[in-house]
């Protein structure tokens, strides 16, 4: 069974090895804990004991702004990314915000259908937004309302 529990600093050595596995960019242990020390929202996702991902997310005024979601690549399409990204929203809805944004790379087709799936749609987009190994690479801004 699934559950939430919020990401501690005691967490950051965990998430910050299965970042490193999951993304050929990753957020640095800093950025997590630059996140937990501002109170922006974030959780891990645990399966009896084990974390299978995590995420963090921003609130701003009736907004939230998703940072990051990652399912651990050794579970990933089983749909544990959908039940994280569902947590999410009922979250999100008990703290009165009304819309969710995210950026995602153009690269990340899987990321992309997970969004679509769940209702989101491209408003926009940011160029030159993300590291790349040729550069940088543009983020696609998606929107869904909760």
């Amino acid at each position: 069974m699934l559950h939430y529990p919020a990401m501690t600093e005691a967490d950051l050595d965990a998430v910050v090895e299965a970042e490193r596995r999951s993304h050929p960019f990753p957020w640095t242990r800093g950025n997590f804990a630059d996140s937990l020390a501002a109170g922006y929202g974030a959780w891990l996702a645990r399966e009896d004991e084990r974390m299978i991902g995590y995420a963090v997310m921003m609130l701003v005024l009736d907004e939230v702004h998703l940072l990051n979601i990652t399912v651990l690549p050794e579970l990933q399409r089983r749909g544990l990314g959908s039940a994280l990204l569902g947590h999410l929203f009922e979250v999100a809805r008990m703290r009165a915000a009304t819309r969710m944004l995210l950026e995602v790379r153009p690269s990340n087709v899987s990321g992309q259908a997970l969004y679509k799936r769940h209702g989101f749609a491209e408003i926009g987009r940011r160029r030159d937004y993300y590291p790349a190994h040729a550069g940088r690479e543009d983020a696609i801004v998606m929107t869904r309302d909760l």
